[in-house]
């Protein structure tokens, strides 16, 4: 059975840090790029940051220079550092795995709240 479990998030005051962790199990072909990208209410999923099997990253805009992705191949392990958070950072942020054969998987969402 393939999962994308996401672990970490919480609620943090503004301007704290917070560390998102996503362990994938079960996929059978290799991971190619996995992600970071985040829903808050009302409003469209949007990506936070991607990196690929050989660690190119990609931020989105908001994020770059106080979000920072990484992962370990070797424990299909994805990672977010999230820090100087914001209020409007809250969001339930999701998990994505894009395989060689380019199926995509999601995980269930961890929320993330950042009090004012």
């Amino acid at each position: 059975q393939v999962q994308l479990v996401e672990s970490g998030g919480g609620l943090v005051q503004a301007g704290g840090s917070l560390r998102l962790s996503c362990t994938a199990s079960g996929i059978f072909f290799s991971i190619n790029a996995m992600g970071w990208y985040r829903q808050a209410p009302g409003k469209q999923r949007e990506l936070v940051a991607r990196i690929t099997s050989g660690g190119a990253t990609t931020y989105a805009d908001s994020m770059e220079g106080r979000f920072t992705i990484s992962r370990d191949n070797a424990k299909n392990t994805m990672y977010l550092q999230m820090n100087s958070l914001k209020p409007e950072d809250t969001a339930v942020y999701y998990c994505n795995a894009v395989t060689s054969q380019l199926i995509v998987y999601w995980g269930q969402g961890a929320q993330v709240t950042v009090s004012s």
